[in-house]
């Protein structure tokens, strides 16, 4: 095992500080039940990527970064077996040196593959589900210290797939593969909201992925991205037609920063890996001092949620670097923001002034209260447990399996006892 290092305890943008100073980094998955069995209470961490408490442990924090599992692509199987340290970023470059890739990435290729499916992380597109939607497998430690497997199709695959860290700790993930494919991304700035919202439908489906960038504020939308495959569809709507400006240079999410650590734009078509997330892997990713919150509701209330938002816009904009809006096609498993109903996911990255951002995040769970919104497991939120289980329709049974796995609580933390009650 690696030796343990009390550095680096917090998060990846440094809002929380772990309330542990035991910090282990197994190599084995074997070492990962070891640490499990001997422990009181013990949690895991990857990219350390989430903006709340969810991985937060007073006993045993259990590092994956150095995990061996590595990468077994399987061509014939149309699969890939991932150990949880891997990174997006990692696997999308060993994919493509095949001629394989993922149906789809997060904004971010930093984030680890078995951290971002945990907590149903996700990318964009009306056709396309989260990263939890491919998987096909995994491995989980229990918190009895015993390593199991669960298949697609096994009782409690669905349970388990996101499974918050209440279930165990993933040392593994297979996910299915399809041939790689080239993508390009184009740029519209200033699409006014007035000629937007009608076709509001349209625009988030002409391409394979697509974000609105926003504040909220004013009469015009910050900017269009959109992602197609360049073996896919022709585009079917022109957004100069409403109003907007192609972008011509590259243009960063966050209005007059500098472009650099964004992948190209333009039309420059790329690799699937290089064009899906938002960022460049070797660059720092976002702004690095934020906050993070998101919330799904379903597809077909996109613009109401979107009204309700800006009408509260006063109370956002302040506090905001920019908010993304993407959709995310249905998935099945229990806990995934996107179980059961295709949604309309709206992203906030918040400045680091957390208690005005609670504040404001009351608002806005209150405008979207009327359309079920869901948060994301890895972000901010104020919902309390009851509301929790208003809108995670499966959520008691997830807590009943909790208990059934980890009647001790070993797993337990501050983020499950406010969502599970344990």
């Amino acid at each position: 095992m690696a030796h343990a290092t009390t550095a680096d305890l917090h998060n990846w943008a440094g809002n929380l500080t772990y309330a542990t100073t035991d910090l282990r980094h197994p190599t084995t998955a074997q070492e990962v039940c070891d640490i499990v069995a001997r422990s009181a209470r013990v949690k895991a961490v990857g990219s350390r990527h989430s903006f709340n408490d969810s991985a937060d442990t007073t006993g045993t924090l259990v590092a994956l970064d150095a995990l061996q599992g590595g990468i077994a692509l399987d061509q014939e199987a149309g699969t890939v077996r991932v150990g949880a340290g891997v990174t997006h970023a990692q696997l999308g470059a060993h994919l493509e040196s095949f001629g394989f890739a993922l149906h789809n990435l997060a904004s971010l290729p930093h984030i680890s593959v078995a951290g971002a499916i945990q907590t149903g992380t996700h990318g964009s597109g009306v056709r396309n589900g989260s990263l939890a939607a491919k998987v096909v497998a995994f491995d989980i430690v229990r918190a009895s210290g015993t390593l199991e497997t669960l298949r697609r199709g096994d009782d409690r695959f669905e349970a388990s797939v996101v499974g918050i860290g209440a279930l165990g700790i993933v040392t593994s993930v297979t996910l299915e593969v399809e041939p790689s494919f080239q993508v390009t991304q184009q740029v519209h700035t200033d699409v006014p909201w007035q000629s937007a919202l009608p076709h509001f439908a349209e625009i988030m489906a002409d391409g394979y992925s697509v974000s609105v960038f926003t504040t909220f504020v004013g009469e015009n939308i910050q900017h269009i991205l959109t992602k197609r495959r360049v073996d896919g569809a022709a585009p079917a709507l022109d957004l100069t037609e409403l109003g907007g400006i192609p972008a011509s240079v590259d243009v960063h999410p966050l209005r007059g920063a500098a472009a650099g650590n964004v992948t190209p734009q333009l039309h420059n078509p790329g690799p699937w890996n290089e064009r899906l997330p938002h960022f460049r892997s070797d660059f720092q990713p976002s702004v690095g001092t934020e906050i993070q919150s998101e919330y799904f509701v379903p597809l077909a209330h996109a613009v109401a949620a979107i009204e309700s938002l800006r009408a509260i816009a006063h109370l956002i904009e302040p506090l905001l670097y920019v908010s993304e809006l993407r959709t995310v096609a249905a998935d099945s498993g229990w806990l995934s923001p996107s179980y059961g109903r295709d949604s309309f996911a709206v992203h906030f990255t918040w400045h680091q002034r957390y208690p005005e951002v609670l504040a404001a995040l009351a608002h806005i769970e209150a405008a979207l209260a009327p359309f079920s919104a869901r948060p994301h497991w890895g972000k901010v939120s104020t919902m309390t447990g009851s509301d929790l289980r208003r809108v995670y329709p499966k959520l008691d049974a997830f807590a009943l399996e909790a208990a059934r796995v980890d009647p001790q609580g070993r797993l337990g933390n501050g983020f499950l006892e406010r969502t599970l009650g344990r």
